[in-house]
């Protein structure tokens, strides 16, 4: 009599922790979800319309069509990246994480070394160099935009710092330096272009100009993305909301952009 007592409470238990969980197979798979955007097609236009107009303009001698490809790419580029970056920080909140950003910087020093690779194998097969035709450079502008950038990796460190003591409005103003560091570097690019080209030193001139503006003009749109990711941080800032990750991922990119021209101006101006 115990055995089938026994037995009939064991089954009563079964059936009551069969009732209270529900079987793995009986549990509804979790739905996949697809995330979409029509910013990443912005940018990408955007970078596609960039080395168009340098075509035009060297190549194909098209001003007008160069500057029309280059006031259309750089408002996308710039769009693409605020746009993204808006809409995943407004999906997640903590997106795009400094650990993403240490591989994507990785990535993109492989293409500057494969760029310096290039340079070096030319520079040491030359006969002499720098071939005919290309104009003195400056030694003079090089460690100031090293300079500039170097002030500029400091203040984004004190913009972090602030950030991180809850200080939002010195956070908004040293965030706001490290921009305007940045756009002055832009500015010393672009008035050293317009001097060496006034002088007729183009990337058709011979193999140094090529390389020249090529690895100057491949820096100088890190340094323009650069300043993309600072103004999609400070736009949600000035109204009270910074993403402690973002703001870490886009302070090493940063760091990236700066120690990178240490290396491009020994190379390209000082040997």
């Amino acid at each position: 009599m115990s055995h089938a007592s026994t037995a009939v409470a064991d089954a009563c238990l079964r059936d009551v922790r069969s009732t209270a969980e529900p079987s793995v197979s009986t549990r509804p798979a979790p739905a996949h979800h697809w995330e979409t955007g029509v910013w990443p097609l912005v940018f990408g236009l955007g970078i596609l319309l960039l080395p168009l107009a340098f075509a035009c303009h060297f190549v194909y001698r098209m001003p007008l069509a160069a500057v029309v490809s280059l006031g259309m790419g750089a408002p996308l580029i710039v769009a693409g990246i605020v746009g993204w970056v808006r809409e995943a920080l407004g999906r997640h909140g903590e997106a795009l994480g400094a650990p993403a950003m240490i591989w994507f910087i990785l990535a993109e020093a492989l293409i500057f070394l494969s760029f310096l690779a290039f340079y070096w194998t030319v520079r040491l097969g030359a006969p002499s160099w720098p071939p005919a035709g290309t104009p003195e450079l400056s030694t003079v502008l090089p460690p100031l935009m090293a300079a500039i950038l170097a002030s500029s990796s400091f203040t984004i460190h004190v913009a972090e710092v602030k950030r991180k003591k809850g200080d939002l409005t010195g956070f908004v103003c040293w965030l706001g330096v490290t921009t305007l560091l940045g756009i002055a570097f832009l500015g010393c690019t672009s008035l050293e272009w317009k001097e060496l080209i006034h002088r007729g030193f183009i990337p058709a001139t011979n193999i140094f100009g090529a390389m020249f503006f090529s690895i100057t003009g491949f820096h100088a749109g890190h340094v323009f993305v650069g300043l993309a990711i600072f103004t999609a941080v400070l736009l949600p800032a000035t109204v009270g909301k910074t993403y402690g990750n973002f703001i870490a991922a886009g302070s090493l990119y940063w760091h990236f952009v700066s120690v990178i021209w240490l290396l491009v101006a020994s190379q390209v101006y000082f040997w």
